[in-house]
Formats: structure tokens, C-alpha cells, sequence
């Protein structure tokens, strides 16, 4: 089978001290800190073969996330923007749907023809984290497209019980096509839904919520807002298209940072009390987080999913006198949020396939991250 496949040099930055963790399993904690001049191609791979608790899918759908554009982009020195867990050569791709083709022997909730969405995060259950609820914190977490091979291929092996099946999105949309694509977007909804609702524990209905950068993700918190009664949202968006999408998905205030003050405009909107939850999903925190400290309403919460290898000054007066918070949030496991999310898709509260902008086939799927780099688009999929 054909998968796209990123590769680099495994070449630490002077100074990093590489861990015995890092030597002994080939995973770079800190990615941006080992691999250098990442290479992408579609190329030949194996073809998977089910162990008792698996199934393997044929893909349907993938879409390209941020985090796949940070593997092909590099800094200045050639190594490669995304800070995370990684290891290479791997097939990359991890927001994903299709349609179960082989069972393990053990597997008893799946079988052939079952349409569904998966998990990235590969959690153990075994682990302290997991055993105490964080699943997304596992100490022995493998990452869909980042450690292990991932779903820019024809066919996917993954484990059974991290599988939802999206039959009432196929019912939903009458369209099994159409099924598919929305079920490829469950997993960077869930990641919102993960920040937004579980980390940070949502906000009271009738909230001011502002959400900064309007990609996948950030349109993904901006349904999730209005699904959940914000009686404002305010969104700040560079790009021309993603600014279009951001009202589609519910946004009433849409402006570009770079030509507004966002601080004077959300206090003008909300007229100086401030924002009940700030969403950085921009990757851009030196840039983001001092506006939003300065907008914080009293208790307020900022939650930061955007992913950026950078410290960021924080004036800790004010989320003293504010009774202020901010959330850390990665991955999306647990809690109910993929079923949830499934659920906001099938009930139509949310309709995340109006964010696709571009498809591309397999054999192009070097192109649709060339495409998604540009920051232009809403979501790029690829179609199998």
C-alpha cells in the first residue's frame, strides 16, 4: 500500500541534552529540538495485518492538520517546527474515518463495514496517569502519525477499542460519503471540546467567549461555543477566508489582529467586563496571551491548545485579582468527548464539514500540506 511518510535526521540542537528515554526508544520528547531537514513523500510501506484486539480500516478521509505543516516546516537551522513527541520515519496523519476491512480474533464490538472515526492518542490504561484519568498524559503514549504509522495511507492498523462508530453522522447527512469527511473532523473537534469542556470545565451559558486564530481548530472551538450558549463570541483571525468561516461556524465579531487593537475590541464588546473563556488555538501565545490576560472577566479562563515551543511573560496580579485561570490542554481521549462530539455532529448543533475547503487524492497528498502551510484554507482533506 501507499502511505505519505516524513523522515529526518535525528541531529539534537547543540546544548539539548538528549534523555535515556529518548536514546533508548528513538522518540524525540522535544521534537523541534532533534529533527532536522524533515523530507515528505508518498512512497511504498507494508500492508498491516490485525493482532487479536485490532482492526484495520480502510481510510476514507484525512485531514491535514497544523501539527502535519509543523513537520514540514523547518526554522532557520533546518529543524523542524513541531515541538512534540515524535519518531521518524513514520506515516503521518492522525484526524481520520473508515471502514473497518479486518477484525482481530478477540474484538467483538467491530466488524467488516463499520464505519468509524479513531482516537490519536494511543493510551495504555496501564499507566499512573491513565489509572488516575488522564489518558492524554499517558507515560506510555504512542501518537497516531507522530510515533506510529498514521491514516495519509490507504489502509490504517489501530487498536479496536480506541474505534467510534459514526452511524448516526451516516444517518445524519444520508451520505456515506459525506459521512466520512465529517467523521475525519471528530478528532480536531474533540480536541476543542477536550480544551474547552474538560480541562477548563466550560463557561455558563450566556458567556463571552473569544477564540484567537480561526484554523480547524479554532473553528472547531467556535461551533462548540455556540452549541453551548456563548452569547457572544468574538474571534481574531489574520487570514481573509478563515475570518469567512469563522462567522459561518457562529462568530458575531470577526476582526484581523494585525488591523485592530483585540484588546479595546473586546472590551468594547463586552462592554469592560472582559471575556468568561479565551481559546488560543493560533500557536502564537507571545503574541496572544498578553491580550488576553489584559481581557480577562472576573474568574475567567484562558485555555491554551495552539501549540508553540516558546515562554511567555504572564502578569500574575492580574489573574490574582481576577480570580483568573489558564488551562493546558493536549489530546482528546476520556471524558466522553469523542462520543459527545459525535453526538454535536449527528444532533446537527455543529456542522464542521462546512470548514473543508480543499481536497486532494493520496498521490498528492505532499501538495494538500503544501496547501495547508499557506494558512489560507479551513480544513484541507485528503480522500482515499
Amino acid at each position: 500500500m501507499k502511505g505519505l511518510v516524513v523522515s529526518a535526521e535525528w541531529s539534537p540542537k547543540p546544548g539539548y541534552v538528549v534523555s535515556e528515554f529518548e536514546r533508548t526508544t528513538g522518540k524525540a520528547i522535544t521534537g523541534n529540538s532533534i529533527w532536522k531537514n524533515p523530507r515528505l513523500e508518498v512512497k511504498e510501506v507494508p500492508d498491516p495485518t490485525p493482532g487479536p484486539k485490532d482492526v484495520v480500516l480502510k481510510v476514507r478521509a484525512c485531514g491535514v492538520c497544523g501539527s502535519d505543516v509543523h513537520f514540514y516546516e523547518t526554522d532557520n537551522e533546518g529543524y523542524m517546527l513541531y515541538p512534540g513527541l515524535t519518531k521518524f520515519p513514520c506515516v503521518i496523519g492522525h484526524e481520520f474515518s473508515g471502514e473497518v476491512v479486518a477484525v482481530g480474533k478477540e474484538v467483538k464490538d467491530l466488524k467488516i463495514g463499520d464505519m468509524v472515526t479513531a482516537e490519536e492518542m494511543i493510551w495504555c490504561g496501564e499507566c499512573v496517569p491513565c489509572r488516575n484519568g488522564y489518558p492524554n498524559q499517558c507515560l506510555n503514549l504512542e501518537e497516531i502519525g507522530f510515533t506510529i504509522n498514521g491514516a495519509f495511507a490507504d489502509y490504517i492498523l489501530i487498536g479496536a477499542k480506541y474505534c467510534w462508530k459514526i452511524d448516526e453522522i451516516a444517518e445524519r447527512y444520508g451520505d456515506r460519503e459525506k459521512a466520512f469527511e465529517a467523521g475525519a473532523l471528530v478528532e480536531p473537534t474533540s480536541v476543542a471540546y477536550n480544551g474547552m469542556f474538560v480541562r477548563a470545565e466550560g463557561f455558563k451559558p450566556g458567556g463571552y467567549v473569544v477564540v484567537f486564530g480561526a484554523g480547524p481548530i479554532g473553528l472547531a472551538s467556535i461551533a462548540l461555543a455556540k452549541a453551548s450558549g456563548a452569547s457572544k463570541i468574538i474571534a481574531f483571525e489574520i487570514s481573509n477566508k478563515r475570518r469567512e468561516l469563522a462567522k459561518l461556524v457562529g462568530a458575531e465579531y470577526v476582526y484581523n489582529p494585525t488591523e485592530v487593537d483585540p484588546v479595546e475590541v473586546i472590551l468594547d464588546i463586552t462592554k469592560g467586563a472582559g471575556a468568561d473563556m479565551l481559546v488560543e488555538s493560533a500557536g502564537a501565545p507571545t503574541k496572544t496571551i498578553p491580550a488576553m490576560e489584559k481581557t480577562l472577566a472576573i474568574g475567567g479562563k484562558i485555555v491554551q491548545i495552539g501549540r508553540a515551543a516558546e515562554r511567555v511573560p504572564v502578569y500574575l496580579e492580574y489573574f490574582q485579582t481576577h480570580a483568573g485561570q489558564i488551562f493546558g490542554a493536549q489530546g482528546h481521549s476520556g471524558y466522553g468527548t469523542f462520543q459527545n462530539v459525535i453526538r454535536l455532529m449527528a444532533s446537527g448543533r455543529i456542522d464542521m464539514t462546512q470548514i473543508i475547503t480543499s481536497k486532494f487524492s493520496l498521490s498528492d497528498a505532499v501538495s494538500a500540506i503544501k496547501k495547508t502551510s499557506q494558512r489560507e484554507d479551513g480544513k484541507v482533506m485528503v480522500r482515499m
